[in-house]
């Protein structure tokens, strides 16, 4: 590190030199040789001159006016297995480099050369965490290690030069702060206030405790409900302490306790519209649900094919000629195949992670529902999809409506109506454009007044919707029933700590929540590894009769808490937590169980399909585990075999599982919510 400027640490190491005798500018030998030679190397511009033209606004705007350019660039930290040969490493700069710009890669730093010619500048650099492995590590590892390059790990930083007005500076540590909030995903990517020189990272994964609800009863409860997030209410509060004080007769693990709440949330179970409503101390006749339902129980011969009870609704379709391969999962030719396709209509709303971080909210709101598209029966196909945005008032500078009231404050925690609606719009076609679905149409609203009587109505939570059309085999509209011997199988990208308690967290009424617990509930997509999932769940769905599936859900609010017990409801399955294929081993128990991380699916098949799945997934580059197996026990039954095995060394007795609940008790037969009002009248006016 070659020490501070402006106060900040300028990201300069003498510690990386070029071996003597060899004329290759990108070989590098690691000063310590105990950190796996990690170099970099550096490309220009990280943002084309609009976008830095906008973040300059941006940053002069909310952080300090003294800041009067920016300049940017990527760096490529590379952690290699061994040293490269010169022939390998000029592969790995054409890799790297531009295809017709191959001068702005280079192995030293551009924007470091300006920092010792300039005195008012300084240098903030964000990055994956190093306990994240991002999208781009995948396919960029695949390829280099395709390419005969043993790279360990390969990651992008972003590197901002920060031009202060000539007297003005140092920046202090405040505005620095603001400035990184600015450029950074505080989820997934910190700053780096020095170069990598490894990827290793000390923390230490939190342990499994148990929550004193037969000593304490519900007061343990409303304490853990708090510090966690749970978003339990009274009526749960009461429930979950007979269950485990009076019933079970036992404390409960910080794992159930997530589990159930995750799952048991309004978010995945609708308490409210399946509730009994008791309006001025009237009980309605029927529930919100029953009055959604009644146009399809009123019609019996109508044309839906699927309706509430999957992951998307399907009307009658038409016997059509189709496309498929000859022999799906493989290289064959294409042949025209007659098969009768039911239409698919699929819709959901990201709210609560669009307010919160717009654009990986909206990103994984199209994501969900591409995969509550192909998850629904037995696998079905992905077509085309629309989005719709509602949002506050936007207040746009110099261009404010007449009705919008500057004196209207907003939650600090959310992003404002304008940036949800800018930031949403992007992440949500961004991803479809990297999956392949086209957004061919759409919607947007904004809204916020002062009603007469004092009220204020206003899309402070905003709505971000996504829909999407599919089609799907007749002969798979019907998913499979668990059997006794049936393999439980996760199919998609690895396990990360993110979207820790989103079910929990958009079940919330907006305000009371931790500002950081919402942060931590936003989930982030991997649009790539959704193609790779979603073409070896259309493989099988294109084998027809042959399909292996016997049952598919995919994993969303909740993650395995959500998911796993919706698979294997009511027969119920022993899971091991360490089968679960992970990409940061830091991952507590509790993380690796709750987390939403995305593009991942629960699958129930046979035994005897085991290899067949085990091949597409090797062909599609997609991981896949085998987690555990339907038993009959009728519970969710979590081991952990890691801390099994450890016991076992150290001669300890075996420890109990992670989770036993009986799913009839925490999924199936549960009471009924109850929901009171009062009418309110409305005064209006034209």
């Amino acid at each position: 590190m070659s020490g501070k400027r402006n106060g900040f640490i300028s990201a300069r190491s003498p510690g990386l030199r070029r071996p003597r005798g060899v004329d290759s500018p990108l070989v590098y030998k690691s000063d310590n040789a105990s950190e796996a030679g990690v170099i970099q190397l550096y490309r220009i511009p990280y943002l084309q001159e609009s976008e830095s033209i906008e973040l300059l606004r941006q940053v002069q705007s909310k952080v300090s006016a003294t800041i009067v350019g920016i300049k940017t660039e990527q760096c490529f930290n590379i952690q290699l297995g061994n040293a490269l040969t010169p022939e390998k490493l000029a592969t790995l700069q054409w890799l790297l480099a531009e295809t017709y710009e191959p001068d702005k890669l280079q192995s030293g730093s551009f924007l470091e050369d300006e920092v010792s010619r300039s005195p008012y500048s300084v240098i903030v650099e964000v990055g994956p965490r190093m306990t994240f492995q991002s999208a781009f590590l995948t396919n960029a590892v695949s390829i280099c290690n395709l390419s005969l390059m043993e790279v360990i790990r390969l990651e992008r930083s972003k590197r901002y030069l920060l031009c202060l007005e000539p007297g003005y500076g140092p920046l202090d540590e405040n505005l620095l702060n603001d400035f990184a909030a600015l450029v950074h995903d505080r989820m997934t990517e910190c700053v780096y206030p020095n170069k990598l020189t490894s990827f290793h990272s000390d923390v230490v994964p939190k342990p499994v405790h148990f929550v004193p609800v037969i000593e304490r009863g519900r007061e343990a409860l409303e304490e853990i409900n708090v510090k966690m997030g749970l978003a339990f209410d009274e009526q749960d509060i009461k429930y979950y302490t007979h269950l485990f004080r009076d019933d079970i007769k036992r404390n409960p693990t910080t794992v159930e306790l997530f589990d159930i709440a995750q799952s048991n949330s309004e978010h995945s179970r609708h308490w409210f519209f399946n509730g009994k409503l008791v309006i001025d101390g009237e009980t309605m006749p029927r529930t919100l649900f029953q009055l959604v339902k009644s146009p399809l129980k009123a019609q019996p011969n109508n044309n839906s094919v699927i309706g509430f009870n999957d992951n998307s609704s399907a009307i009658k379709g038409y016997p059509a000629n189709q496309l498929r391969p000859t022999t799906p999962g493989s290289t064959s030719p294409l042949s025209i195949m007659m098969r009768e396709l039911d239409i698919l209509f699929t819709a959901e709303t990201h709210n609560f992670p669009c307010a919160v971080a717009p654009y990986p909210g909206a990103e994984t709101g199209a994501g969900g529902r591409i995969r509550d598209t192909h998850a629904t029966g037995r696998g079905s196909f992905v077509v085309a999809s629309t989005a719709g945005y509602c949002v506050g008032n936007l207040r746009i500078e110099g261009s404010c409506a007449p009705w919008e009231d500057p004196s209207f404050s907003y939650p600090s925690n959310l992003a404002s109506p304008l940036q949800i609606l800018i930031d949403a719009s992007d992440g949500a076609s961004d991803y479809g454009n990297k999956f392949g679905e086209p957004l061919i149409q759409g919607y947007t609203r904004n809204f916020g007044m002062r009603l007469l009587n004092g009220e204020r109505r206003e899309w402070l939570k905003p709505i971000m919707f996504s829909g999407g059309i599919g089609q799907i085999d007749h002969a798979h509209i019907s998913k499979g029933d668990p059997e006794i011997g049936m393999l439980v199988v996760k199919i998609g990208g690895p396990a990360y700590r993110i979207g820790m308690g989103g079910g929990a967290a958009s079940s919330m009424v907006s305000g009371p929540n931790d500002a950081e617990l919402d942060f931590n509930a936003v989930q982030r997509g991997d649009a790539e590894m959704a193609q790779k999932l979603y073409r070896m769940v259309r493989a099988c769905a294109e084998m027809g009769e042959s399909n292996p599936i016997i049952s598919i859900h995919d994993q969303g609010a909740g993650g395995h808490c959500n998911v796993m017990k919706e698979i294997i409801y009511p027969k119920g399955a022993e899971i091991d937590v360490r089968s679960i294929v992970v990409g940061d081993h830091t991952l507590s128990v509790l993380e690796i169980w709750g987390a939403e991380y995305q593009e991942q699916d629960a699958f129930l098949v046979k035994p005897e399909s085991r290899s067949m799945l085990e091949l597409l997934c090797e062909r599609e580059r997609v991981s896949m585990a085998v987690i555990g197996k339907i038993d009959g026990c009728g519970k969710i039954v979590l081991i952990d075999s890691a801390a099994v095995e450890h016991a076992k060394l150290n001669g300890l007795p075996p420890p109990t599982p992670v989770e036993d609940l009986e799913l009839e008790k925490v999924l199936g037969d549960m009471p009924q919510k109850t929901f009171e009002f009062k009418r309110v009248s409305v005064v209006s006016e034209p």
